[in-house]
């Protein structure tokens, strides 16, 4: 019966188990040679499964190859190895398109695990890659490691089951991929999570990401491939992201300290746009909001947010920022934001106010609002600042400086609707909970807002409509130049 069993083993799913080819699994030994031997072997068959059963197998850059599965069985660990004299990771290939993103985005080869140009290929099982010896940022030799996963110009991906820990600059990099299903892992790094770039037809699920340093699920358009390409067809469901410490979240101590990322970000990197998107049944904690941003000229449109609750949300809780860095070839035009429908949405303790801002010229537009309820720490004082535009730089929330507003702060947009939203503030606040300025065609219905003074700050605002609003009459105005209500 014992014998039976490793044989089994030994043919996982009619494919090849890397012990067989010298693979030890100990930890001490280096067993990229043997698992790259495996995964070799396995393609001259025409693809399979390559396994690896439970021991921690210490590992420089493994190739994956079309037609494969890579398996990490249950109590299996890929160990990055610590770079030092002979033991280098690939080196980061020569890449023409180097201009318009940072070295992380640039090259794949300096991976733990990469591939490029191939089809089909899975990574599965419910073992642990844990990238101990990949750097997280930009470094001056080309051999140092610096993603767990990296994936370029692919088709029919599937990642499921495993768990990431200390990911170095990107857990996953995922760049020019169509079809991919990422689906029940779970993440605790020191960086970016997952970055989805330029990619269409994905589908994320499941997944629990923690990145207290950088974004957690990412999505983004950059220019690795030599031309803008969207990242288009995406749904995330299920899914939570945080930042607690790294490595609290996977020992379930969930410490907090300091000011976390943790969130859904779309962007920075932006010059293909994204399209036609859905985000659904998301939970936030300690984390950064959600941000949907395009500054490289990219379209960002047709996205639909739903049913999210999110707790301790460090800044601000929905930030939607049309700008104009322009980080690409010269000549384009700054892009769009339309078409966002964000609905059936629970805030606790958040740290700053919802920010739609576009630029001078460049409104948002069409914009919907449903359902919202969102506390925030309030305890803001009476203030007339008015944020910075920044339309040039890098988009974060606190690049605009302090809100105005304690529940939404709207700039240069156009066709913004909210219905049936609630704010409150834990400790009283004297600002206004929505604060506009250039806006056309806005439409309140309602709304209710704890607050200390008007419900609205309005400068420069065409053609709007309120409806049953606490403590306001029902109302319609084509032009606003300057009033609180």
């Amino acid at each position: 019966m014992l014998l039976a069993a490793l044989a089994i083993l030994t043919t996982f799913d009619q494919g090849l188990n890397v012990r067989d080819f010298g693979a030890k699994g100990d930890g001490v030994a280096l067993d990229s040679v043997a698992i790259n031997a495996t995964i070799d072997a396995a393609s001259a068959k025409g693809g399979g499964t390559v396994f690896l059963p439970a021991g921690t197998y210490r590992s420089l850059s493994i190739h994956l190859k079309s037609n494969i599965s890579l398996y990490l069985d249950q109590g299996a660990v890929l160990l990055a190895a610590d770079r030092g004299p002979g033991v280098e990771y690939d080196a980061a290939e020569a890449n023409p398109s180097n201009k318009y993103q940072d070295y992380g985005h640039t090259y794949f080869h300096n991976s733990l695990i990469w591939g490029e140009k191939i089809e089909n290929v899975s990574i599965l099982g419910r073992g642990t890659i844990y990238g101990k010896g990949l750097v997280s940022g930009t470094t001056k030799n080309a051999t140092d490691g610096n993603k767990a996963i990296s994936l370029r110009e692919c088709r029919n991906v599937t990642l499921k089951d495993f768990t990431i820990r200390h990911g170095g600059w990107f857990g996953i990099l995922a760049t020019g991929i169509d079809h991919m299903t990422i689906d029940n892992l779970l993440i605790d790094t020191n960086r970016d999570g997952m970055d989805i770039d330029c990619c269409r037809d994905v589908h994320v699920s499941n997944c629990s990401v923690n990145s207290p340093h950088d974004d957690g699920i990412c999505l983004k358009s950059s220019f690795p491939l030599g031309y803008a390409r969207a990242t288009e067809d995406v749904s995330i469901t299920n899914c939570h992201v945080s930042g607690f410490v790294e490595g609290t979240f996977l020992d379930g101590t969930f410490v907090r300290k300091g000011n976390p990322t943790g969130r859904i970000k779309f962007g920075t990197e932006s010059n293909g746009g994204f399209k036609n998107i859905a985000i659904s049944n998301c939970v936030f904690d300690y984390s950064g909001g959600f941000a949907l941003e395009t500054v490289d000229g990219g379209d960002l449109e047709d996205v639909t947010i739903s049913n999210i609750t999110m707790r301790d949300i460090m800044n601000a809780p929905i930030f939607l920022r049309l700008g104009r860095r322009m980080r690409g070839p010269d000549g384009v035009p700054v892009g769009h934001l339309r078409r966002v429908s964000i609905s059936d949405v629970r805030v606790i303790n958040a740290h700053d106010s919802c920010i739609i801002a576009g630029i001078p010229d460049h409104p948002i537009e069409d914009v919907v609002f449903s359902r919202i309820r969102m506390e925030s720490v309030g305890g803001g004082a009476q203030t007339d600042v008015i944020p910075r535009e920044d339309e040039k730089g890098y988009p974060e929330p606190t690049a605009l400086g302090a809100m105005p507003s304690n529940g939404f702060f709207v700039r240069h947009a156009k066709g913004i609707e909210f219905h049936d939203v609630e704010l409150r503030t834990t400790a009283p606040d004297a600002r206004p909970p929505f604060v506009m300025d250039d806006v056309e065609g806005v439409d309140f219905l309602g709304i209710r807002a704890l607050r200390q003074g008007p419900l609205m700050s309005l400068s420069n605002v065409r053609l709007l409509r309120v409806r049953m609003a606490d403590g306001m009459r029902d109302t319609e105005k084509k032009f606003v130049a300057k009033g609180k209500f």
